[in-house]
């Protein structure tokens, strides 16, 4: 029985999907958990794309140490050499770095993209790889539009890549094209007519362009891949990348079909996935398999009636194992420090700070007033909006409205600043129009408001309403949350955090890119 590596690119192609902007604390705390997860390889970034991205490929590196010493970290580069050069820098503070390099082998890419003959792109693919081993160990070299590539020019150019001391080729289905038929028998051909693939890590990257991603990667599997590269929620270009929690659990519940072992701890996965949805602010469908808000929920009598008689008659595997309650997690305004800190065990929050905590115990206490049930995804929301919390320069003390029909909508807010406490009021087209403006009174700093969503953290109409913002300040975005019983008061607490994030110098400005940096 063989183990399948978990390549996860949550952190660069995943990072790369329109709309998503993680600054450095945020991309260290999916890091960590990452690392938590038990993901054997990391994508931290594309180093070479803007100091930022180098400077948050070193700052994952140690963040995802310090979690799991195993955890190989790996940087994206083309087959430049300063690619190469500014991957190696990068990945200097990794305990187990690995260089990603790549290049495109498809006729379109090499003709139209590239402008290098076949003869030209084995030679720079020979040379890059050649380069990097130069700095380390473990380097990985892709074919980016593997898919369309031709099979005999693919079996060339890998064959020249192991030569020059690849330990890993990936078989990118970079444009979503293939269908799993079609990808497993690529990859059984590649093993024909390269027997050395049989010495090295062959990899699956598929993207979801029609549906196919996690389809085509198991059809890899199945034809004697060792890695798969996926991403959280399966977030990233275009339609997205393999999903990571559907190759795990697809793997780990039908072990009987595949036959292969993988080093996560699916009890991490439901945690992960809430984790990556909340920062990016890409929120995950209910019917999404595995952790979507349906996937263990039973609304039809029939399937009701089962469950009830016996779990296992609708229910392939448990709640439990991704990490997910079977129920409703007993907590409430009766309930003292201790019996919270016991829930944060349970709940996977061992490595917490006594300070973290009392703060999340007000949080806590604060919210059973509002509720009547405290649950266990009200808790872990509490936990993850904390976790990435910046210096406190603005603090939302009240705010009130006044709204209704035919009247015009007024806020009034008080927010604690540097000089002291504020108070505003400003009319709006809505109250949380009315309130950002009271707030952009108060601070004097005018912001854009780019995207704003809501959605319900548990059930019910005491459920938590978590607001979802991103704000532009002149060049810099921010994407900022608040969690309230309320939404209009979630609504000004995530235009607070975004001037906080502001404040602290967290705008990440527009996205950097190179040309054909977004492969594979």
């Amino acid at each position: 029985m063989a183990n399948i590596r978990i390549f996860d690119t949550t952190l660069r192609d995943g990072e790369q999907s329109p709309g998503v902007s993680l600054n450095q604390s945020e991309k260290q705390a999916i890091a960590r958990q990452l690392a938590r997860l038990g993901v054997d390889i990391i994508e931290a970034g594309f180093p070479v794309a803007s100091q930022g991205d180098f400077e948050s490929v070193q700052a994952i590196a140690k963040a995802a140490a310090s979690e799991d010493s195993r955890v190989v970290i790996t940087g994206l580069a083309r087959a430049h050499h300063g690619d190469i050069d500014r991957a190696a820098a990068a990945l200097e503070v990794a305990t187990n770095p690995r260089i990603h390099t790549f290049i495109a082998t498809s006729p379109i890419h090499m003709e139209k993209k590239l402008q290098l003959t076949p003869d030209e792109v084995v030679e720079r693919a020979v040379d890059a790889v050649q380069h990097a081993r130069n700095y380390v160990d473990d380097v990985e070299f892709s074919a980016e539009d593997a898919g369309r590539s031709d099979i005999d020019f693919l079996a060339r150019i890998f064959q020249a890549a192991i030569d020059a001391g690849a330990t890993t080729v990936n078989v990118p289905d970079t444009v979503g094209y293939m269908t799993p038929w079609e990808y497993g028998a690529l990859i059984e051909g590649l093993f024909e007519r390269v027997p050395d693939l049989h010495n090295v890590a062959v990899s699956t990257h598929c993207h979801d362009d029609l549906g196919f991603a996690v389809a085509n990667s198991m059809a890899g599997v199945r034809a004697g891949a060792t890695q798969v590269e996926c991403t959280i929620n399966g977030i990233g270009e275009r339609a997205g990348n393999a999903s990571l929690e559907e190759i795990v659990m697809g793997l780990n519940v039908r072990k009987d079909v595949w036959g292969h072992d993988v080093a996560i701890d699916t009890r991490e996965l439901y945690r992960t996935s809430r984790m990556v949805s909340s920062m990016t602010g890409m929120t995950v469908p209910p019917n999404k398999a595995i952790v979507g808000d349906n996937a263990f929920a039973h609304e039809s009598g029939i399937h009701q009636d089962g469950v009830i008689k016996a779990i296992e008659t609708y229910e392939i595997m448990s709640a439990e194992s991704v990490g997910r309650d079977a129920g409703v997690l007993v907590m409430g305004k009766h309930s003292g420090r201790r019996a919270f800190r016991k829930t944060l065990d349970d709940l996977g929050y061992q490595n917490l700070e006594d300070e973290q905590i009392d703060g999340l115990f007000r949080q806590f206490k604060d919210l059973c007033d509002r509720k009547t049930t405290v649950t266990s995804e009200d808790i872990r929301a509490l936990v993850d909006a904390d976790s990435v919390r910046v210096p406190q320069t603005f603090k939302l003390l009240g705010v009130q409205f006044q709204s209704g029909t035919n009247v015009m909508p007024v806020a009034t807010v008080r927010v604690e600043t540097q000089d002291g406490v504020k108070q505003e009021a400003a009319q709006g087209d809505g109250p949380v129009d009315a309130s950002y403006r009271a707030i952009e009174r108060i601070s004097g700093v005018p912001l854009k408001l780019e995207s704003y969503e809501i959605r319900s953290v548990g059930h019910g109409k005491d459920a938590l309403g978590e607001v979802s913002v991103r704000m532009r300040h002149d060049d810099d975005t921010v994407f900022a949350r608040g969690l309230s019983t309320d939404v209009l008061e979630a609504s000004a607490k995530a235009y607070v955090e975004a001037l906080n994030k502001f404040a602290a110098g967290m705008g990440l400005g527009s996205k950097t890119s190179t040309d054909n940096g977004q492969a594979p």
